[in-house]
């Protein structure tokens, strides 16, 4: 990195309230302190617009304010000023720790926590401009701690499989008998609310004790050995997609929904929420059936809303 952007300030000091604002957003954004009242950040149109904005800020309240530009011939002078190595070691520690607290009886709780911390890394992440190994460890230790979660709240959930995913034809599977482990979470009350909804309208879905009670007869789903279940990076919901090239308006949104909050990853806007309603769903209703009905209408709610969202504007 041979260019760079300095901004040096002078605040005046009867004015607290915009001085507090001014450092804030100076840390948001990541600057490096060379000294003080002098700061330094990439020169990318990013950074220029974050201190471009201090810099109005700070002129608007008869302060002084530069913004200049810094070059590097040998490009390495400044990169060591933004070294996130400690911010992600502090976050890794959470993480370990978290995932040592974890068991069955604080799963929900701790996908609260999840979200906190998943979210503090996203910051760290946004303002780590020379990203190194730091951040794909606690990357991968967010990934695991996310699947350990899933796993909690889901026992017996499937380990995923590498075989190829065959396309099959619909007619081939109307009026069957469809099979998962009880007590559903997302990926498995998804996938049964597709399969009814663009599948197999008159599925009967059985809900299994174990994975090793589930009938001969019936297409089981979401459990190892089940003919329909993790593959690849899939979760049991995708591969059903895939299986039958169910390509809907607004489904792959749900898709990005359901892979998140069973396997953990790139989180959508609505995954917080949605997630919160489904765990009051499954604390407050007992019944697997009725679970799934009340869990059907928030999929029916959700994918409306997508189609909506993505037809063009008049």
């Amino acid at each position: 990195m041979k260019n760079w952007l300095a901004l040096i300030l002078g605040l005046p000091t009867a004015n607290a309230t915009e001085r507090m604002r001014a450092w804030r957003a100076l840390k948001a954004s990541g600057a490096a302190v060379l000294r003080d009242g002098v700061y330094l950040l990439p020169d990318t149109s990013a950074c220029r617009e974050a201190l471009t904005s201090v810099e109005r800020d700070i002129l608007a309240i008869n302060g002084t304010a530069y913004l200049l530009p810094v070059v590097d011939p040998n490009g390495e002078r400044f990169i060591e000023f933004f070294d996130r190595k400690d911010d992600y070691t502090k976050l890794g520690g959470e993480i370990e720790g978290c995932r040592e607290q974890l068991n069955a009886e604080n799963a929900l709780a701790t996908t609260k926590q999840i979200r906190k911390l998943r979210k503090a890394y996203d910051q760290i992440a946004s303002i780590d401009y020379f990203p190194g190994e730091p951040k794909h460890q606690i990357d991968a230790a967010l990934q695991e701690l996310e699947t350990a979660v899933s796993r909690a709240l889901s026992p017996d959930e499937p380990h995923s499989s590498n075989q190829p995913i065959s396309v099959l034809n619909l007619s081939d599977y109307q009026g069957r008998i469809w099979a998962t482990r009880k007590r559903p979470w997302v990926d498995r009350l998804a996938c049964a609310w597709l399969i009814r909804r663009f599948i197999d309208p008159q599925a009967q879905i059985v809900w299994l004790n174990t994975p090793q009670d589930c009938p001969v007869n019936a297409l089981g789903f979401d459990f190892d050995d089940a003919t329909f279940s993790h593959v690849g990076n899939r979760v049991t919901f995708e591969t059903l997609q895939a299986s039958f090239q169910i390509q809907i308006q607004g489904l792959g949104r749900i898709a990005a929904l359901v892979h998140y909050l069973d396997v953990g990853g790139i989180q959508p806007v609505e995954a917080a929420g949605i997630e919160r309603v489904l765990a009051g769903l499954r604390e407050t209703i007992s019944d697997d059936d009725q679970l799934l009905a009340a869990a059907s209408a928030i999929f029916d709610g959700l994918l409306a809303g997508f189609v909506k969202e993505e037809q063009p504007n008049d």
